[in-house]
């Protein structure tokens, strides 16, 4: 289920981003009290202030990318529906903060429409979110259903909400989860052009 999961939100990503520089960042920040920009030892910071597992991914073809993923033994995170959260960060600042919300006690159902009460939250605070095209696909008898709404209250900085609906068609089950992606990719060009900067010609 997180293959289809990941791959389908960074689809959404791809066909989402926007580009240019933002006069109103402020407009989209990112929870927990960070900020774009910060460095991971914020985040790790406040992971050990709540006793959080902290799991950090270099990968090996992006040396410039840090990738931690922050969430307690069982349950959600302290003040927080989600049950975990994923920063990454750019030369050590961060362009991007997904929350996970998934339950392994609820059914599909429940967490679809927490979802949905989300969208609704998002709505009210940043204006009403649009609505991307829908897709389900069937493979090796399991059903995938994807849809996703974004606001981006201006170009290269939005919100991505994505819920991914798993079926086992031969055991008529159900599992469900969903991401919030919040998304600086002006930031990111920027930090990436400050990098593509300093290499050697």
């Amino acid at each position: 289920m997180n293959g289809f999961c990941c791959a389908w939100v960074w689809y959404a990503v791809i066909l989402l981003c926007g580009s240019g520089r933002v006069a109103g960042q402020a407009l989209l920040e990112p929870p927990f009290g960070l900020h774009w920009g910060d460095s991971p030892e914020k985040l790790i910071g406040w992971a050990s202030r709540q006793a959080l597992d902290v799991t950090i991914v270099l990968p090996g073809d992006q040396p410039a990318l840090r990738i931690l993923k922050i969430q307690p033994r069982k349950g959600k995170l302290p003040g927080s529906q989600a049950a975990a959260v994923e920063g990454r960060f750019l030369s050590g600042k961060l362009y991007e903060l997904t929350l996970h919300y998934f339950d392994p006690e609820a059914s599909a159902d429940t967490i679809a429409a927490r979802c949905e009460e989300l969208r609704k939250q998002l709505g009210a605070q940043h204006g009403a979110l649009t609505a991307n095209q829908q897709q389900r696909t069937v493979e090796d008898k399991f059903a995938t259903k994807t849809l996703s709404f974004h606001r981006e209250p201006v170009k290269g900085l939005f919100l991505l909400l994505a819920l991914t609906e798993v079926e086992d068609l031969l055991r008529q089950s159900k599992e469900a989860r969903f991401s919030l992606i919040y998304r600086n990719e002006n930031f990111k060009n920027e930090v990436q052009k400050e990098l593509d900067e300093l290499k050697p010609p």
